[in-house]
């Protein structure tokens, strides 16, 4: 019954992205090949079937380990420890991303120096550190507000010295590594920390985990970035992106994605059992039950990432292309951006991560903001921030001229937010870029800068430079959106 629930919440979840797709690739750019049309309904199926089977397995897996986690390690009290706790689960938790699995594919694909196994756990590392900083923050009683100021001045003061190809990139990546698992696992283990140490006993103090983490995986792609480029000297430039070179075939497609999702659960399984020894000690019968857990979580994984594969990303990357035809009016490129707009909103309502941050906010404020009041301010700022990436690529501006103001604006509006607020808005900003969004928009922005590359457009830049950024996007604009919200009811509070 259970398994049936999360399907029924899945399929529901993914009506608003099925509706846009729908409407574009029927009424206004109708794929030329009807089994196109086969291949996204099957692509679609192995999505909500696979996405469904992976939260079903993590409500009986490895998410009970993380709530275990979090409510044992206060009773550590040591910090090195704690902090260590911290890093070596959100690296775990970080390389079973579905998100992660796919952009790090997307990577490959345009950047052959760069190991998608490497990355992945480039990533990772990224993650597991800030968590472990993010733990030390609340155990020291360090202000939020100047922890975020401080990392992102390193972060664009890091930008001068690190490859054009790896800026965008970065900032994507560091969307991408919090998603259906990294979100439910970190947040556990920051409120059981929040609420045991931190010095004002305040449950809030788990906002903010999710937000910091979310700059590590950015200064580690800088790092690798520079050594790539030490290495391997100029990256060659990319003037294409083709997602159909992963095939037509969904069974072939599945079995060449076994290796990649084995390495990504596996680290997972390899931590539970010393756990299971020496801290959880839970009865056989429910810890084999939670190994079993184990199965579905593999086996939805490995049919949600094939169907990406197979049609998710053939589609998002023909929507990029085809508004740019040469047998289209001029015009008619500009219809990306209220497509592109919608469709950011509806893949926002359609990430679970959302929903898991979501309730945790109306849990912690005991009712008094609702789950849809974060999750349609998420989707409007997600939606402005798809036409901004649209923009961005059909003008072929530095990515750079975008987010060192949008930054700028969501640093200084720190100053006049409720600190509940602060923290959330970073968090948010981690948590929208999840693995739909870099199964659609990723290879929607990338088509288009593939269009734009081939002459199309201005052709300046190539689809490395110019194609990612989405998520970047993504990652910024609900940190100005939530930020609004948290005025606003600060500013109600203040009424009442």
């Amino acid at each position: 019954m259970g398994g049936l629930k999360v399907l029924k919440e899945t399929f529901l979840m993914s009506l608003p992205l099925v509706g846009v797709m729908a409407v574009v690739l029927i009424f206004i750019a109708p794929f030329e090949n009807t089994f196109d049309y086969v291949r996204l309904a099957v692509s679609y199926a192995g999505v909500v079937i696979g996405q469904s089977l992976f939260l079903f397995g993590l409500d009986i897996s490895i998410l009970p380990v993380g709530e275990m986690v979090g409510k044992n390690i206060a009773k550590i009290k040591k910090v090195a420890w704690i902090v260590l706790f911290g890093l070596f689960f959100g690296l775990l938790a970080t390389v079973a991303e579905p998100a992660l699995a796919v952009l790090a594919k997307q990577t490959n694909m345009l950047i052959e120096e760069v190991n998608r196994g490497v990355f992945i756990w480039v990533m990772g590392i990224g993650i597991g550190i800030f968590v472990g900083l993010s733990m030390w923050r609340i155990m020291k009683n360090v202000s939020i507000k100047i922890v975020f100021a401080l990392l992102y001045a390193l972060i664009f003061l890091m930008i001068i010295f690190v490859p054009q190809e790896f800026v965008a990139l970065a900032f994507d990546g560091s969307g991408a590594t919090t998603g259906d698992i990294s979100v439910p696992f970190i947040l556990a283990l920051g409120l059981g920390v929040s609420v045991s140490l931190s010095k004002r006993k305040e449950s809030e103090d788990v906002f903010g985990i999710i937000g910091i983490a979310s700059a590590g995986p950015i200064l580690t792609v800088f790092i690798y970035g520079m050594i790539l480029k030490r290495v391997h000297g100029n990256i060659p430039p990319v003037d294409s992106y083709d997602p159909s070179t992963a095939g037509t075939n969904f069974l072939q497609i599945l079995i060449s994605n076994l290796g990649n999702v084995s390495f990504a659960i596996l680290p997972m399984l390899i931590v539970i059992l010393p756990f299971q020894f020496f801290i959880m000690k839970l009865p056989k019968k429910d810890f084999k039950k939670m190994l079993i857990g184990i199965i579905p979580v593999f086996a939805g994984l490995l049919i949600f990432l094939s169907g990406i594969d197979f049609g998710f990303a053939f589609a998002g990357q023909y929507m990029g292309t085809v508004f740019l035809s040469s047998d289209r009016p001029v015009w008619f490129k500009w219809l990306l951006l209220p497509m592109s707009f919608v469709l950011g909103a509806a893949i926002t309502l359609t990430e679970p991560a959302v929903a898991v941050l979501s309730e945790k906010l109306e849990e912690i404020t005991e009712g008094k903001i609702k789950q849809m009041t974060i999750r349609i301010t998420l989707a409007l700022g997600i939606g402005v921030a798809a036409m901004l990436a649209v923009v961005k690529i059909l003008t072929e501006t530095n990515i750079l001229w975008f987010l060192a103001p949008l930054y700028l604006i969501a640093i200084i509006m720190m100053r006049f937010t409720p600190r509940l607020f602060v923290g959330l808005a970073f968090d948010s900003g981690g948590v929208t870029g999840g693995a739909l969004t870099s199964a659609v928009l990723t290879p929607l922005t990338l088509g288009i800068a593939g269009a734009v590359a081939a002459g199309v457009g201005h052709g300046a830049q190539s689809v490395l430079t110019n194609g990612f950024g989405i998520i970047a996007f993504i990652s910024v604009t609900p940190l100005i959106a939530v930020q609004i919200l948290g005025m606003y009811v600060g500013r109600v509070r203040e009424d009442e």
